[in-house]
């Protein structure tokens, strides 16, 4: 009952307050969507200036992370007791501020310390812009709203590592934080300009301590274990034995705890409901391949093709272009049918992408890599929108941020989770193929006598023309190894596609209408 109430009735935005409402929360939503990959590409040049290995440079990525994770899945508890728009405005605000004290920081602990700080305060930033957005939008305009918020999900993170590229090699790192000031105080403003007198009932709910403890315990345990482990060998590394056992354990008490809990930090209960599972799960764990696989296709441009950074971004960048001019389209047809046929579509197209970039070989060439980028493009607009909206489904508006938070949580999760696998089995299967490979090199091999000759009569001596040998095979194996991951990941998208259709949407234009409507 107490829920009930905690709600405000406001009529949908109209005309030009809808159009400066829906760029508000779109640029807040893209300026942190950036930050988690901007920085990345930017790490030998902050580790340089700051005068620490590249290894302590990872933690400007682990600490935005680790907070990060751990913000997000309280933006429900925090929407009770703050309000959604006050909320928000403060995660803007703390936002620009701790993006400026990032380009301030004169040695890694001040930066780092900063980081936290940021990545604590964007957590909230992604499930309440999903809220406003879907209050600002009329019913039957609610997947339209969600087709704004998903462009600039995806977008963000195929722009971040051009941009950070591009400015640490023609400016300096800290401008990588700075340009979020001014983004971030246009987005303030607007947002206040709108949305102040649209918010929330304030519900002082109990803090859950000790649910909140755990949670911190076992999202950070988890989330450092997934980007040292490679860097530590995973398992034959004590720390990471004990960074497991840790967040193995926190997390089962966890789970224990806020099922039971009367005022539950997190609202697990959620996952009782069919469509919140099943467009959750299918959600994170296709957002999990697609960031993996954004993570492994530069990396392996870079280190076997040839590519620059700046190269290797822009073979990414077609992504975007079908991405942008079909989102809308998808929104105005969301209503109109039911999402789950989008959704197999988009899933089905990524399969395809994949499939094809399964078929590389080391003389691939630039229309090859562009191509499934380019198609990529049609399924990523039928990816969020679809999902998130089968994901509310049904859900009264009281509980829509609490849902938002925790689905954007394990989304999140499963990216670095995605990220962390990918490469680590990168790694696996190529030394495994270099193995098969190098068996071959034997002398009773015709292929491989026929290759060492031929080199030896290019003027090659013996030690060069093993050497020669080495590096192709070296090539060719972390070829077959990337394939490797690109197949399967092509299956898996196949495979998630019956995730989809154990949910029972309503009709789309209730799907993210209703929620819309109750969160009015």
């Amino acid at each position: 009952m107490a829920q009930a109430q905690a709600q405000v009735a406001h009529p949908p935005l109209e005309g030009a307050q809808l159009v400066i409402g829906t760029i508000a929360v779109s640029l807040a939503v893209f300026m942190n969507v950036l930050d988690t990959s901007i920085a990345n590409v930017s790490i030998p040049s902050i580790s340089g200036d700051l005068g620490v290995s590249s290894d302590q440079g990872t933690w400007v990525i682990t600490s935005f992370a680790v907070a990060n994770a751990i913000s997000v899945p309280l933006t429900g508890w925090l929407t009770d007791r703050v309000g959604q728009v006050r909320l928000f405005m403060a995660s803007i605000v703390l936002f620009v501020l701790s993006s400026w004290l990032c380009g301030l920081s004169p040695n890694l602990p001040f930066l780092l310390a900063s980081r936290v700080l940021q990545g604590a305060v964007a957590g909230p930033m992604i499930p309440l812009s999903q809220t406003l957005l879907l209050a600002s939008y009329p019913r039957a305009k609610a997947p339209m709203a969600l087709s704004m918020w998903a462009m600039t999900t995806l977008i963000a993170p195929v722009a971040g590592p051009i941009l950070g590229g591009w400015i640490s090699d023609n400016i300096s790192w800290p401008w990588i934080f700075y340009v979020n000031i001014p983004v971030g105080a246009v987005a303030a403003i607007a947002t206040w300009t709108i949305f102040r007198n649209r918010d929330s009932v304030i519900r002082k709910a109990p803090i859950d301590g000790v649910g909140l403890g755990l949670l911190i315990v076992w999202v950070g345990s988890l989330q450092v274990m997934l980007d040292k482990g490679k860097d530590l060998d995973w398992f034959s590394s004590t720390t990471i034995v004990v960074l497991v056992l840790v967040a193995v354990i926190a997390l089962a008490f966890f789970i224990v705890w806020e099922l039971t809990a009367e005022h539950p930090v997190v609202d697990l209960s959620l996952f009782s409901r069919r469509n919140f599972s099943g467009g959750t799960i299918a959600l994170s764990i296709g957002y999990g391949l697609y960031f993996g696989n954004l993570v492994l296709l530069p990396l392996w441009l870079q280190t076997d093709i040839g590519y620059t950074a700046t190269e290797a971004g822009l073979v990414m960048a077609p992504v975007g272009v079908f991405a942008i001019l079909l989102s809308p389209l998808t929104g105005k047809v969301l209503p109109r049918t039911d999402p789950r046929y989008i959704a197999t579509l988009s899933f089905l197209i990524f399969a395809l992408c994949f499939w094809m970039r399964s078929r590389y070989t080391t003389g691939v060439d630039t229309y090859s890599l562009m191509l499934p980028t380019l198609i990529q493009g049609i399924g990523m607009a039928g990816f969020f929108i679809p999902l998130v909206s089968i994901t509310l489904s049904g859900l009264p508006g009281h509980r829509i941020p609490a849902a938002s938070g925790l689905s954007n949580f394990v989304r999140i999760m499963c990216g670095g989770i995605g990220t962390s696998i990918f490469q680590t089995a990168w790694d696996h299967r190529t030394i495994m193929h270099h193995a098969q490979l190098t068996e071959q090199a034997n002398a009773y091999n015709p292929a491989f006598g026929q290759s060492i000759h031929q080199m030896g009569a290019a003027g090659l001596d013996q030690q060069q023309t093993y050497g020669l040998f080495n590096t192709m095979v070296t090539q060719q194996s972390a070829q077959l190894g990337v394939n490797d991951l690109f197949f399967i990941s092509a299956g898996i998208f196949v495979a998630l596609i019956a995730l989809i259709w154990i949910t029972r949407p309503e009709r789309a234009g209730g799907d993210a209408g209703a929620a819309a409507a109750a969160a009015h």
